[in-house]
């Protein structure tokens, strides 16, 4: 049986300056190898493109929501996932509040899934006994739709400023972490 498309999906791609360093740092490649051949330059710049273009691809992480293995809703963030039953208070975290979090505000326990050039996210609170981590911080450019998806997943409520609370199952299911 297919599985059935997230009710919420982002790629963190970089913005548009990781994408001009990119650009830059071909043309530089391409233009230190112009002496030697213009040919070897010009396909040199072209193939370093392409690889730093597909490298910044692979490793942006997917935060998600949608379902597990289980058929019960899941959050994905990079590659750690947990059931949304385990998820407590889901925080919507705009650029200062994320700096706050991230900065002085921060539990070295915390599972951060942090990108810089997506400055905004969530905070969720676990529920969790038997887990060490207090609380996931996810970057996402859309942390408003991320919260909905969570609230809609199981979570009964979410606020830019507050908190909501999730259902919770203490003994069924832990992050698993690579």
């Amino acid at each position: 049986m297919p599985q059935p498309a997230p009710a919420y999906s982002e790629r963190l791609l970089p913005g548009p300056g990781g994408w001009s360093a990119a650009a830059a740092f071909a043309v530089v490649l391409g233009v230190a190898l112009w002496p030697v051949d213009d040919v070897l330059s010009i396909s040199t710049g072209l193939v370093a493109l392409v690889v730093l273009v597909v490298l910044a691809w692979w490793t942006s992480p997917v935060v998600s929501v949608g379902t597990g293995p289980d058929g019960q809703p899941v959050l994905r963030a990079g590659r750690a996932s947990i059931p949304t039953s385990l998820l407590g208070d889901v925080t919507v975290l705009d650029r200062a509040a994320m700096t706050r979090e991230l900065g002085p505000s921060l539990d070295a326990r915390a599972y951060v899934c942090l990108r810089a050039w997506a400055r905004t996210g969530v905070r969720v609170e676990l529920d969790d006994p038997a887990d060490p981590t207090p609380y996931w911080l996810v970057s996402s450019r859309h942390a408003s739709d991320l919260a909905a998806a969570l609230v809609a997943a199981g979570a009964a409520s979410a606020s830019a400023g507050g908190a909501g609370t999730a259902g919770s199952s203490p003994d069924t299911g832990r992050p698993d972490l690579p």
